[in-house]
Formats: C-alpha cells, sequence, structure tokens
C-alpha cells in the first residue's frame, strides 16, 4: 500500500499506518498502539487506524470522497 492510497481509504491496518507514517516495523507498530500514541478502533476482534485523524495530526489531507 503507497501513502496515497492509505489516504484514500477510512481505515488501514495497524501495520500499515506504521510503516507508511512512522516508518516502524509491525511489532513497534501494535507496541505504538497499544500505548495509545495513535488512534485505533477494534472491528470485531481485528485493530484498525482510523486514516483522517493520523492524517490531521501529520498536517496530511486525505483522499476520502475523491473519485476512483
Amino acid at each position: 500500500m503507497t501513502l496515497e492510497e492509505a489516504l484514500s481509504r477510512p481505515t488501514i491496518p495497524v501495520p500499515d499506518a506504521g510503516r507508511l507514517f512512522f516508518g516502524i516495523g509491525r511489532n513497534a507498530a501494535y507496541a505504538a498502539a497499544k500505548r495509545g500514541d495513535f488512534q485505533t478502533i477494534e472491528v470485531g476482534g481485528r485493530i484498525v487506524v482510523p486514516v483522517a485523524p493520523l492524517a490531521a495530526q501529520l498536517g496530511l489531507r486525505t483522499n476520502l470522497g475523491a473519485a476512483a
């Protein structure tokens, strides 16, 4: 997944958020999520990261609603 693809989705997996936005690996991303370093949502036992709040926190704009 690219940063552009991530910014066009409402949520992304924790490892992708860690890699794309912070340059950290899978285990470090889950540890950061557990500490509350970035917002997560649990959906059916799966933990995902809402992109809009994370992007806003980092000064990025999402592409939600953009034509595919």
